[in-house]
């Protein structure tokens, strides 16, 4: 599996990003699914280019994935994946100038089968110039009653190092606990059901060093001024999510997922998607799917506030208002023989498209020259396309 590191809670969106960005991967993978059977990944290298555009944001990069089995109980995989990041979101051009940089992620993780157990371990670090997260995961899953039922659960751990472009004093730290619990169960030859439950507790510096919130200020210009955001230290945050696919008599499949989520910040989110995946002339697959995101905004989060250090926590930063996002994807893939190799079993090329649609509820355009308070709300779209070879030897 990819694992993703809990990077950077320095921009929300970008975290949508990297979901997004693999969603496709999984999707392609998924589809060809029909038991819950113990059995290790198959051999496969995958090479990918993905691009994000949209808010003034651009990401894009490659990134290559390896795995291999170590005889018949053990499997190794390694990702190398990089972002190029070229940033003129409101965020920033409300306080400083667009930027660019480079984050570069490796992983390496192992799969071992004994019997209808896996045992998998893991290890990721992402790094760019400001910032440097290492995570640790562990994961069992166990098949029961006829490899109908996979009892799986895991813990990850994450260290995160975070630092300040032109202010060499600056220095904090944050660590990070995932604890996760899940079930699938093959209800009927047509019916995988599945359950998740997560717990996240965060500790240490868990704001963004460039990120600022505004205030009324009379001296100004404007009418407001910008202080550095304020967040509590400790975060906790639980999950839990349902899914459903049912398979169709004629190559196809229908498949829903339902997720909530709260924190002790006061944020209250849910996700629904609805999808439909089609295989057609034996190596055509086609998937589509719709997913909507909402969430309210945390206790101590404002558009304006009416003085600076007015509250003990202060924060401006978007992704801590109540916004929604509307995604509509769409994702193929061709399944041939690249070559006729006695050691390759199969490629495909693969190609996804998602549009996103932000809206925001209570975060204004400080942007529009318009009166203190009374600025339009913010909202923007986005495309994410992801292109990308895999191998299966």
């Amino acid at each position: 599996m990819v694992v993703i590191n809990p990077v950077k809670n320095m921009n929300g969106e970008y975290m949508k990003v990297k979901y997004l960005i693999f969603t496709a991967l999984f999707i392609v993978v998924f589809m060809t699914l029909s038991s819950n059977a113990a059995v290790l990944p198959e051999d496969r290298a995958d090479a990918m280019y993905h691009s994000y555009q949209g808010g003034g944001m651009s990401i894009d990069g490659p990134s290559i994935l390896l795995r291999k089995k170590i005889g018949k109980s053990v499997s190794v995989s390694t990702n190398y994946y990089i972002d190029m990041v070229s940033s003129a979101s409101i965020d920033v051009l409300a306080t400083a100038s667009p930027y660019k940089e480079e984050r570069k992620e490796h992983s390496l993780s192992v799969d071992y089968l004994h019997d209808k157990t896996v045992l998998s371990l893991g290890y990721s670090q992402s790094k760019e110039s400001d910032f440097d997260a290492k995570s640790l995961h562990f994961d069992v899953s166990q098949d029961f009653f006829g490899d109908l039922t996979t009892l799986s659960f895991g813990f990850s751990k994450g260290n995160d190092e975070i630092s300040q472009n032109g202010n060499e004093t600056f220095k904090e730290t944050a660590t990070r606990a995932n604890y996760r619990l899940g079930l699938s169960q093959v209800a009927t030859k047509n019916l995988v059901l599945g359950m998740n439950l997560e717990a996240i507790t965060d500790e240490g510096y868990l704001n963004n060093p460039y990120r600022s919130y505004r205030y009324q200020d009379a001296n100004s210009a404007t009418g407001f001024s910008y202080a550095t955001e304020i967040y509590p230290n400790t975060r906790t945050s639980n999950a839990a999510s349902l899914r459903a696919r049912y398979f169709l008599p004629n190559k196809a499949a229908i498949y829903a997922n339902a997720r909530v989520f709260s924190d002790t910040w006061g944020i209250d989110a849910n996700t629904y998607k609805l999808g439909y995946s089609q295989s057609f002339m034996n190596n055509w697959l086609m998937d589509f799917h719709l997913r909507h995101y909402s969430q309210t905004s945390a206790d101590f989060y404002r558009d304006l506030f009416d003085r600076q250090d007015q509250f003990n926590f202060m924060a401006r930063d978007k992704e801590m208002s109540t916004f929604n996002d509307l995604s509509i994807g769409l994702t193929t893939r061709y399944l041939f023989k690249i070559s006729s190799a006695p050691w390759i079993k199969s490629s495909s090329i693969n190609l996804s498209i998602d549009h996103i649609q932000f809206d925001y509820e209570n975060f204004r355009n400080v942007l529009a020259e318009q009166q203190m308070g009374t600025e339009p709300f913010y909202s923007f779209s986005a495309n994410v396309i992801r292109f990308y070879v895999s191998l299966w030897y």
